[in-house]
């Protein structure tokens, strides 16, 4: 899986911006509160301040004035903080905001506010921007899966008869050879069948002809089977038969995620045994893919975790990645809100 580069809201932090440090909202006002009040006392000690500054009334006076500036700044302190800690949060909160994880809202904090106001209109703007997302994350899967079926029809029907009319050809060619040049024919026969069948599965893999036949259950059954067999990797699977009903793009993306964590479990988790589960739990359905490998281990999130990602933003799912709790490998668990569900 390749790397990526840090996401922006994890760049910055608390008091920063793209320029560097500034001075927070609360401060600058305090500040500017602070400056026109100690205006005010230098005024009105200048304006009605007696001949002898220096007399014990005087100074009394000056002191009296110099803690009520100290109070008065320590109330407008904490006036100001009050007052101005819902914008801070918010913009606290935009920076955390993950575009491949949905429903993520801002708190709208007191009563009716300009920073309340601010965080409700952030919240729409973030449920126009998820609709949007999930409308172009649909057209796109459209167009891919049709493209896909394309490129599995062409070849199964061009490529794949090609090589079986070759086969043919090959098997006919060898009945008029002499026994010393078959076995030269046979290693051909033999290449050519073999090609058929890795085009065969390449169809396979692009078309989930199961997923249309059988249905999600089946279809990830097959997919297991066929994982293990293609690979060294032992597959255990708990898969619910009687599952709810889905739209055909919610199993799509399903098998889809479940495809491409089994895949990376083969290419990159050095794992001997993986186990696959669909089922219903909590309101939700929940697709787990555990292996017993060397894990994540902190590694960058790569293209394929980012896919599955952005396929879970389009049916509202969650998708995470991560080492299990045992320590023993490593888990992508996908977990789909059911209408109704808790």
């Amino acid at each position: 899986m390749g790397s990526r580069a840090t996401p922006w809201h994890r760049r910055y932090k608390p008091g920063m911006n793209a320029r560097g440090r500034y001075a927070s909202l609360t401060r600058r006002v305090v500040a500017a509160n602070a400056a026109v009040l100690t205006a005010v006392a230098v005024i009105t000690v200048l304006v009605f301040s007696p001949g002898d500054v220096s007399s014990p009334v005087a100074l009394k006076e000056l002191a009296i004035l110099a803690g009520a500036l100290v109070v008065m700044g320590l109330l407008n302190l904490a006036l100001m903080r009050r007052l101005l800690a819902p914008i801070e949060h918010l913009r606290d909160f935009v920076r955390t905001v993950d575009p491949l994880r949905p429903n993520q809202r801002a708190p709208v904090e007191g009563a009716d506010t300009e920073a309340s106001e601010l965080a409700v209109a952030f919240n729409e703007m973030l449920e126009r921007l998820e609709h949007e997302r999930m409308d172009s994350a649909r057209r796109a899967l459209d167009a891919q899966e049709s493209e896909r079926l394309r490129v599995a029809q062409e070849l199964h029907d061009e490529v794949g008869q090609s090589l079986t009319a070759v086969l043919l050809q090959l098997a006919r060619l060898a009945k008029g050879l002499p026994e010393s040049e078959q076995q030269v024919l046979s290693d051909t026969q033999e290449t050519a069948r073999e090609s058929l069948q890795e085009v065969r599965r390449i169809a396979r893999s692009l078309r989930p002809e199961a997923l249309d036949d059988l249905g999600l259950a089946s279809a990830l059954q097959v997919l297991a089977e066929r994982i293990e067999e293609q690979s060294l990797l032992r597959m255990q699977t708990e898969l619910e038969r009687e599952l709810p009903r889905l739209a055909d793009h919610e199993e799509l993306v399903i098998y889809r995620v479940a495809q491409e964590a089994l895949t990376n479990v083969v290419r990159h988790a050095d794992a001997a045994t993986a186990a696959l589960s669909l089922v219903e739990r909590s309101g939700s359905l929940v697709l787990t893919v555990r292996d017993d490998g060397v894990g994540v281990g902190g590694a960058p999130e790569g293209t394929g975790v980012r896919g599955m990602r952005e396929r879970a933003v389009l049916i509202g799912a969650e998708l995470s990645w991560a080492d299990r709790d045992d320590g023993q490998g490593g888990e992508v668990v996908l977990e789909l809100p059911l209408d109704g569900g808790g």
